[in-house]
């Protein structure tokens, strides 16, 4: 059993373990909350760990491509092309989210059981709505320090950018200092090696504490609305698959295989975030060239989050067929235009889908206290966006790097990647 493949079996063994344990103490302890509350500190620590290494290996991976792409207008027909595919998948998973929770009406049996919230109660859920002036000042650093404290990928990537152009447009006197930021991707990607061996822990911990917390019996009771929503999970990927299917080819299972691992890392740990890394590399060991994931997968993790997208409609509509507001075509169809505009940007802000579709029922008058329904499941819904989300940023590169013909034969499959110079 190779390396890789032990991690995934770990990855597994501790998510079956914390089922398991936060059984035990759901149903055992006095105290079922104190408990999750010492396993949050484990898996606070790993995510903590994950942040620490994020900033520094997208601003070398990023700066070390675009150099070496030599020139700006190839850095923009990649970005050009890299938002057109996200602005169609959003649209893709928006719409099924929105298909979905009219043919299901998962709300219409919430409505009957007599439980819902008061429409006065608060959800605890700050509302934050993404103005042009928001995103402009999000976009944009004051200072690229502040934004590697605050891991905001976009800033990040916009630095690396006109620092990467930048190099590229000095030439050979640059050339000493691209080495030295190559290094560092290296040593980097050596150091996330280590990092994920702490990730079964941080799996077993983060299920442990989740159960424990809520109980197996709240799956029972909004097990219609998650089958409903895993449903629509599984459609969007055969329908991302098929039409990446479409533009790579069938090599694009091989990829899949690949990022089996990272996909199973943000479900457990419900967070994208947490699966970048190994996501970069097996890109590379696919055959996309370090140049080009470098440059798309960052962009992705900030437009292109197509899990979240489809549950934003999903969650939204649900929550409005729950106190009985009967939503036109026409206003569904602005609500997914809405959440098209104001979910961009946001990947940094915790439990950013929550804070997004706060922000949108508000502008359709739908009480907010209908969050408070989906609060106690958050997690568990979190962990197939997460997934998808992983899923969908992998095909996208893919994509891309196929029309832009960097999709080689992935010679680095069998290799340690860290070893591997970045091309």
């Amino acid at each position: 059993m190779n390396k890789r493949n032990r991690l995934t079996t770990w990855i597994l063994v501790g998510l079956v373990l914390g089922i398991a344990t936060g059984y035990v103490a759901n149903t055992s302890l006095a105290d079922p909350k104190g408990f999750a509350d010492i396993m949050s500190l484990v898996t606070t620590l790993f995510l903590r760990l994950i942040k620490m290494i994020i900033a520094p290996l997208v601003f070398s991976t990023l700066v070390v491509g675009i150099a070496k792409m030599g020139n700006a207008a190839e850095v923009g027909r990649i970005g050009v092309k890299a938002l057109g595919w996200f602005v169609i998948a959003s649209l893709l998973s928006l719409t099924l989210g929105l298909i979905l929770v009219n043919l299901f009406r998962p709300g219409d049996a919430m409505a009957l059981s007599g439980t819902l919230p008061a429409t006065s109660a608060s959800s605890g859920i700050t509302a934050s709505g993404l103005t042009l002036k928001d995103f402009i000042t999000h976009l944009v650093p004051t200072s690229i320090a502040d934004g590697m404290a605050k891991n905001e990928i976009l800033q990040i990537v916009i630095f690396s950018i006109f620092f990467g152009t930048g190099a590229a447009a000095v030439g050979a006197r640059a050339t000493p200092l691209i080495d030295a930021i190559d290094g560092a991707a290296h040593i980097m990607l050596k150091v996330t090696g280590y990092v994920m061996n702490f990730a079964p822990f941080a799996v077993f911990a983060a299920v442990a504490g989740v159960v424990a917390t809520s109980g197996v019996g709240v799956l029972a009771t909004y097990g219609k609305f998650m089958g409903e929503f895993y449903l629509g999970i599984a459609l969007l990927w055969v329908i991302l698959i098929t039409i990446g299917v479409l533009f790579v080819g069938p090599r694009l299972f091989k990829l899949l295989g690949l990022l089996r691992e990272p996909t199973i890392l943000a479900f457990t740990c419900a967070s994208s975030e947490a699966a970048y890394p190994k996501t970069l590399e097996g890109l590379e060991r696919f055959g996309v060239k370090n140049r080009l994931a470098a440059f798309v997968l960052p962009i992705g993790y900030s437009f292109n989050l197509d899990g979240s997208m489809m549950y934003c409609t999903f969650a939204s509509v649900f929550i409005a067929q729950a106190y009985g507001i009967e939503l036109a075509l026409s206003t569904q169809m602005t609500m997914m235009l809405v959440l098209m505009l104001t979910s961009k940007g946001m990947a940094g802000v915790p439990r950013a889908s929550l804070v997004v579709i706060a922000a949108t029922l508000s502008q359709f008058h739908i009480p907010e206290a209908g969050l408070l329904l989906l609060l106690g499941i958050d997690h568990f819904l979190d962990m197939g966006r997460s997934a998808t989300n992983v899923i969908g940023n992998g095909i996208a590169t893919a994509v891309v790097a196929k029309w832009e013909g960097d999709l080689t034969d992935p010679a680095l499959a069998d290799k340690d990647i860290a070893t591997a110079p970045l091309r």
